[in-house]
């Protein structure tokens, strides 16, 4: 694709982020009132015996299907990054795209760009027969240790709320339905069946739900629930979860799921409010009619879970016309645009000393490349995997971004390194559903990094990882470091063209790297003389002794905790540098007094006072200057990223109301805008704040 037409596109994803501010949302087709009628239609022709087949997985990955009802078979796969192929299953998808991992696409910070990404994953379901994507995956990163990390949005609520409402609707338009995964509190992947995590209400409300909120808001079909107990009761299982969280307190009313293999009771599961076992045949279809003999759960149970199924299937259109749909595998070429645009805004320039990045200019005539993941694509791993096609190595981009002047060699000699103009070194991790992994390198890993340091000073890190890393060891002996995250298959022809200077930077950290784990608030979580192991042997059945995880920081998660208790962070929230720089005005008010029910209008200008043109994404916080309960010293409530040329300034405006500035109150049990003042703060990251102004809330 032309340069020409790759900014254009950018422009194109970024103007969209600035002239809305509106929740997106998505309406099915059929309308929930219309579909339920049609769903007691089918379920009045329906025997028990079949109404069990319904609420049990069929075949692994498959809701069954009943063709003398017009019920469709319907095939569910795997993951938010892409389309999961099967291989030990029969009428696969001859290939999927391989995007990059879903926490490089929440460091675009850019809404717009989600949507259009989650549509392109649709589009290759309806290609492949898939109904219904197991995604978005969205638990909140609280350890960075969670093998699982790659697969979410990073951090903080607000952000993954705007990034997962644009991407079910992204999904849904292509009518394939979006399943927000894993409901709730998921946030370890050590014996993640064993994992009870213990959770106070107003932190459920404030961390753990605004994304699963936001998501149900947009219009999602389907939640998957999780493996790990919730205050003592499987999730998959509990009605507390399922019938008082999701279904009352967010409102959602579309198809529950649990996750594979993570439920045992079958009395708990049919009362519980959900709707279907995978993947079957193993609880629901061999006990029910024991239970429904003895009188311990009722017909209508079994009627109500299967209507779920029926309404769902019916309001997203599934029983009007078929799954399948060609059409869409002319749209690979777009897809995989996409993807390289994902890839360009997603990477992060952590740390830029001398500006040695772009590597550019006369000065630049050798460039020595070594370490890992040079040529082979890192990737994440699980049920989440998606392998790709045509996929460009790292060593392929940077050969043909810089030709001769780039050597790569495996194991360089002293000579060699200290001949280099630069030296790039790729170091990541190959992080993995079922286990989490160490914050910490190898510590050959350090040592080589810093061996090298110690031979050239002229060192750039490019680190592949799903999560953050320890880095404090090295990270004042190097001049740069780029977080290129998972990038997918051909997001390093991206990473090329950062280096060399042809893409600008504009990727903004969606989580807080800490100096070491211990300074974290997930500190501790892995039980004394228990140890972090590797594989899926690990993972377990839903047997022995649970691991009880206190959330004890609450509502202090993230930059918040790190806030709070005043621990330096290596690298702050919201973090990212560019080759260019910018400017803040003055924040304007649409009001200095803000009534409940009332919207602020927040305006300010950023302008690009550097030589290139550039993106950059502002940020806006606020602080509750007084408050009755404890709460975090800023929290982002705001963002927009806008694209400028040299000299150019534009006005960003972010719309505020009163649910903005207020928090989780557990005794009226709804959320409290207290009057008071609050400062609302912008800036280019958590850390780099620019202008500060006051509101009254009255």
């Amino acid at each position: 694709m032309k340069k020409e037409c790759l900014f254009v596109l950018s422009l194109l994803f970024l103007s969209l982020v600035g002239r809305s501010q509106e929740r997106p949302k998505f309406n099915p087709p059929v309308s929930y009132e219309v579909a339920d009628k049609r769903a007691d239609v089918v379920l009045s022709k329906m025997n028990i015996e079949e109404k069990l087949q319904l609420i049990s997985g069929d075949n692994s990955f498959y809701i069954k299907g009943f063709e003398k009802y017009g019920i469709p078979e319907l095939y569910l796969s795997d993951a938010t990054q892409g389309v999961h192929i099967r291989k030990n299953l029969s009428n696969q998808m001859d290939k999927s795209t391989a995007f990059p991992c879903p926490l490089a696409l929440s460091s675009t910070w850019n809404p717009a760009l989600a949507q259009k990404f989650a549509s392109s994953i649709g589009e290759e379901c309806r290609a492949g027969n898939v109904a219904v994507l197991l995604g978005p995956g969205m638990n909140i990163y609280r350890v960075s240790q969670n093998g699982r990390n790659f697969e979410y949005f990073g951090e903080d609520p607000f952000l993954s709320a705007r990034m997962i409402e644009n991407y079910v609707v992204g999904v849904q338009s292509t009518g394939t339905m979006a399943t927000l995964k894993h409901f709730v509190c998921n946030n370890t992947d050590f014996h993640r069946r064993n994992s009870n995590s213990i959770v106070d209400e107003r932190t459920l409300h404030e961390i753990y739900l605004p994304a699963f909120k936001a998501g149900v808001d947009a219009g999602v079909m389907d939640v998957m629930t999780s493996y790990n107990q919730l205050n003592g009761e499987w999730c998959g299982q509990s009605s507390y979860a399922i019938n008082q969280l999701l279904r009352k307190d967010l409102g959602f009313k579309g198809l529950v799921m649990t996750d594979w293999w993570s439920v045992w009771d079958t009395k708990k599961i049919i009362t519980s409010g959900q709707d279907l076992e995978m993947p079957g045949k193993q609880y629901i279809e061999k006990n029910a009619l024991t239970l429904l003999k003895n009188g311990e759960i009722q017909e209508a149970d079994i009627n109500r879970m299967a209507k779920a199924i029926l309404r769902t299937e019916i309001a997203m259109g599934l029983f009007d016309r078929p799954v399948k749909d060609e059409k869409y595998l002319s749209k690979y070429p777009i897809h995989e645009k996409v993807a390289l645009q994902t890839a360009r805004e997603a990477i992060v320039l952590l740390k830029n000393t001398n500006n040695i990045l772009p590597l550019k200019g006369q000065g630049i005539k050798h460039i020595l490349l070594t370490g890992d993941y040079i040529e082979t694509l890192a990737r994440g791993g699980g049920s989440a995997e998606v392998e790709g096609y045509d996929i460009v190595t790292m060593l392929k981009a940077l050969k043909d971004e810089f030709g001769d002047r780039l050597v790569y060699e495996k194991n360089p000699t002293d000579e060699q390194i200290k001949a280099a103009d630069v030296v790039l070194m790729s170091i990541g991790t190959s992080d993995c559903e079922g286990y989490d992994r160490s914050f910490s390198l190898p510590a050959e890993k350090d040592k080589q990094i810093l061996d090298l340091a110690s031979k050239n000073p002229k060192i750039v890190v490019i680190v592949n990882s799903g999560s953050g890393i320890q880095m404090t060891n090295w990270n004042d002996k190097v001049q740069a470091i780029l977080y290129a995250w998972y990038l997918g298959q051909n997001g390093n022809i991206a990473l090329a063209e950062v280096l060399s200077g042809k893409t600008n930077p504009s990727g903004k950290l969606p989580i807080t790297i800490e100096k070491k784990f211990e300074d974290s608030p997930g500190y501790g979580y892995i039980p004394q003389g228990q140890e972090l192991y590797k594989g899926w042997g690990g993972d377990g059945l839903m047997k022995g002794v649970m691991n009880d995880i206190t959330y004890k920081e609450g509502v202090f998660v993230g930059y918040r905790w790190y806030e709070s208790k005043k621990i330096e962070p290596l690298y702050h929230f919201g973090h990212g540098l560019s080759y260019t720089s910018f400017e803040y005005g003055k924040i304007s008010l649409s009001t200095a007094k803000l009534k409940k029910g009332d919207r602020l209008i927040v305006e300010f200008t950023v302008k690009n006072s550097g030589k290139v043109a550039g993106s950059e994404t502002a940020q806006l916080y606020l602080q509750d200057v007084k408050s009755s309960v404890p709460r975090p010293i800023k929290e982002l409530k705001g963002f927009s990223k806008v694209t400028l040329q040299p000299g150019e300034s534009k006005v960003v405006k972010i719309v505020l109301s009163d649910l903005d500035f207020s928090f989780w109150d557990v005794n009226i049990k709804g959320w409290n805008a207290e009057p008071g003042d609050f400062n609302i703060l912008v800036g280019a990251a958590s850390d780099d704040i620019r202008k500060t102004t006051k509101v009254t809330i009255l």
